[in-house]
């Protein structure tokens, strides 16, 4: 399949908030439209993504990768979104860092050439696939984590029941310490690991890798004592002549709330027997958000680089307004980010005028499966019929809620709509 492919799919039922009257159209015969958001007949609730923001965090991310020394493989279980994959390639990405086996099928369906997967994988039929993706395109480069022992005897049994012509690249995933996710505990275990990989035929190490998001408490300080760690396992690696026989080393870390620590950390790798590929897999700069990460970005802790731009706005409609203090809209949970963090009211639209005004006095409280809890204060204006614009906390339980999103200017044009596969 290609993004052609995805271009000339139908329009039905299956996506919500678009016009009822683009049933049947292509999805390019509907971006050829040019619709407006507000007046052209698409329904609440509607998930928006802005246009100039969106173009804006990708080109700021590429010249923050490039400024740093960075390659970039920008984690793509975000958006899961080929379109998007595309152009953060275009915006320079090494490529796209995936998180379970689906998501790889999904990537490589629409021609992913690198991906990094950030878990172990252990699933003997994703095995053979992987196999198989290997030997029929030589240019297909795909690297793994390994954090045990025991995986390794898998990976390598699944391997070579598949038959796997070339070997598997891995990188031996540290720990972020105790009570964290996954990852490999101690150094002497990492060397465990390490050796069980020279021992297999089917695996190739490559280097290490991690994740300093789930360091226990994390701060500045914490998170680059964790990474100094990472960068040291790779130096003890490669004096140990782990990594003989490689064109590059490959040390990877980078979540989306410490990239400010990893461009610094990694900044001071020492020189080793070959080049590092330093790899940050940030994801949730595509879309940005309005909660989680709008306070946790590195842009806040040195504004001399830049900011990322929340991307996304959930529209929904006023349906009820059963007290002076109380309304509800037509957005749930079955539309709206809430893991982390509830909706934020930002703007209203009114019915009336079609005026955008400031959502002052309005606070969303809560979600239903198909309701939100609206708080009002006196003056805040809000009728039945008007729209709640909304920004959305956590962007990775924005786009899986969403199969086809429209691409809005800032004057409401609808120019492209986004495809996500979850």
């Amino acid at each position: 399949m290609t993004l052609e492919d995805l271009a000339q799919e139908r329009v039905d039922f299956r996506f919500k908030g678009l016009p009822p009257e683009a049933d049947g159209l292509t999805v390019a015969e509907l971006a050829a439209r040019r619709l407006n958001l507000f007046t052209d007949g698409f329904t609440t609730p509607v998930l928006a993504l802005s246009a100039e923001r969106l173009e804006h965090n990708l080109a700021l991310m590429e010249t923050y990768a490039t400024r740093h020394g960075l390659a970039f493989a920008p984690h793509g279980k975000t958006s899961m979104a080929p379109q998007l994959f595309q152009r953060q390639i275009e915006h320079g990405a090494w490529g796209i860092t995936l998180a379970v086996p689906h998501q790889v099928r999904v990537a490589r369906e629409f021609g992913i050439e690198r991906i990094f997967l950030a878990n172990e994988l252990v699933d003997a039929a994703a095995l053979r696939r992987l196999a198989a993706e290997l030997a029929g395109d030589p240019s297909f480069r795909f690297v793994c984590y390994v954090d045990s022992v025991r995986g390794v005897e898998l990976m390598e049994a699944a391997l070579t029941a598949a038959g796997a012509s070339r070997p598997v690249d891995v990188v031996v995933e540290l720990g972020a310490g105790e009570g964290a996710r996954t990852g490999v505990r101690t150094e002497a275990e990492c060397a465990a690991v390490a050796d069980a990989v020279a021992s297999a035929t089917a695996l190739r190490l490559v280097g290490v890798a991690g994740y300093e998001g789930e360091v226990p408490q994390a701060d500045g300080d914490r998170v680059r004592a964790w990474l100094r760690r990472l960068v040291a396992l790779a130096a003890d690696f490669d004096k140990a002549g782990r990594f003989a026989g490689l064109d590059e080393i490959v040390v990877s870390a980078g979540g989306s709330a410490w990239f400010d620590a990893v461009a610094d950390v990694f900044a001071d790798i020492p020189e080793l027997s070959v080049p590092v590929l330093k790899l940050l897999r940030s994801g949730a700069y595509v879309s940005h958000d309005d909660g989680h990460y709008r306070h946790l970005t590195p842009f806040n802790r040195v504004p001399e680089e830049g900011a990322l731009h929340p991307a996304f706005r959930l529209w929904a409609q006023v349906v009820s307004r059963p007290t002076p203090e109380q309304a509800f809209t037509n957005a749930g949970k079955r539309d709206a980010a809430y893991d982390l963090d509830l909706p934020e009211a930002q703007v209203v639209r009114e019915l009336r005028s079609g005026e955008v005004r400031d959502a002052s006095g309005v606070t969303v409280t809560g979600l239903s499966d198909q309701h939100g809890w609206v708080r009002t204060e006196p003056g805040a204006g809000l009728e039945v019929g008007d729209w709640l614009g909304m920004g959305l906390s956590h962007p990775c339980t924005s786009f899986d809620k969403w199969q086809l999103i429209p691409v809005v200017e800032a004057d409401g044009t609808v120019v492209d709509y986004v495809r996500t596969f979850f």
